[in-house]
């Protein structure tokens, strides 16, 4: 796919049209300071992009696909929300953070950041601060924190150019992905509906589609409504006492297993427990006897 130029905002799209383990990137380019977001779109596409000249790397979250080629950058200023920074600095807390307990898939994970990912420590790092706006010289940019698919999850406008950077809130079918250890439902629908009322022109998301450039509109509801109909799911089959297993067994986020198995598993699994969480904390359902089963209304 042909990169856009929208101003001094370049939109690098990634190498399998987005998709994981790969992202769309920004190529800010101000007067006083050259920016890439989230440098893990395409090997070929930075490295040209080096050569034109980049000063620091920002980064939206700590996820794996959005860092893969930030090593690349070295010498360059790397900034990100001081809440997402600890996973950055040790990557025993990195697959801490995702909840990644067990040995095996604990080792397959080590194995995948040094090799796919490159994972280096980064003991030191700049912030970005919430609801701040910078200058980089004839481009302004606006923070935008947006807590719940991490707790330090950034988005980022550009006025002049009234183009909105997503991040992860990639308006996908799937839904949002809310499944890491501090991951926030609540906070997730609140981001959604802060996002959705910033008055862009254009809008970016790290995957997928990518660019939108006509109000995504319905989008929005359908992209939050997973969220509900994955709650509907989980209680209607809580009609009686259910185990996690059996619940994870049924698939209700996936609708059926996919490939690479352990990996989807883990997924269901965690996606599920943030449900349960939320649910038990709202008095929807109880946990007794090693089984969930749904409150009866009355």
């Amino acid at each position: 796919m042909q990169d856009r130029q929208f101003g001094r905002v370049r939109l690098i799209f990634g190498e399998n049209g987005g998709k994981y383990p790969f992202n769309h990137s920004l190529y800010l380019q101000g007067d006083k300071e050259r920016v890439v977001i989230d440098p893990a779109s395409s090997l070929e596409k930075l490295t040209r992009l080096k050569e034109e000249g980049v000063d620091g790397v920002w980064l939206s979250h700590w996820h794996e696909d959005h860092i893969r080629y930030m090593n690349r950058f070295d010498g360059c200023s790397v900034w990100i929300s001081e809440r997402d920074f600890p996973p950055l600095a040790d990557l025993k807390t990195f697959l801490d953070w995702y909840g990644i307990e067990e040995q095996g898939a604990r080792n397959y994970w080590k194995k995948e950041m040094l090799e796919t990912f490159d994972y280096r420590p980064r003991q030191t790092a700049r912030f970005l601060r919430d609801d701040q706006t910078l200058d980089l010289g004839g481009l302004s940019v606006q923070v935008i924190p947006t807590p719940g698919h991490t707790p330090g999850h950034l988005s980022f406008f550009f006025p002049e150019e009234e183009l909105l950077f997503l991040g992860d809130y990639d308006l996908t079918s799937f839904g949002p992905w809310y499944g890491d250890v501090y991951s926030s439902i609540a906070d997730t629908v609140a981001s959604i509906h802060k996002l959705k009322a910033i008055p862009a022109r254009r809008w970016v998301a790290a995957h997928n589609t990518g660019l939108y450039e006509e109000n995504p509109g319905p989008l929005w509801e359908a992209y939050e409504n997973t969220i509900y109909e994955r709650e509907g799911k989980l209680l209607a089959f809580l009609d009686r006492p259910k185990t996690l297993a059996e619940i994870c067994a049924a698939w209700l986020i996936y609708g059926r297993p996919r490939e690479p198995r352990e990996m989807y598993e883990f997924n269901e699994r965690v996606l599920i427990g943030k449900h349960l969480d939320d649910l038990l904390h709202r008095g929807k359902i109880v946990y007794e006897d090693g089984c969930w089963r749904k409150v009866e209304s009355r």
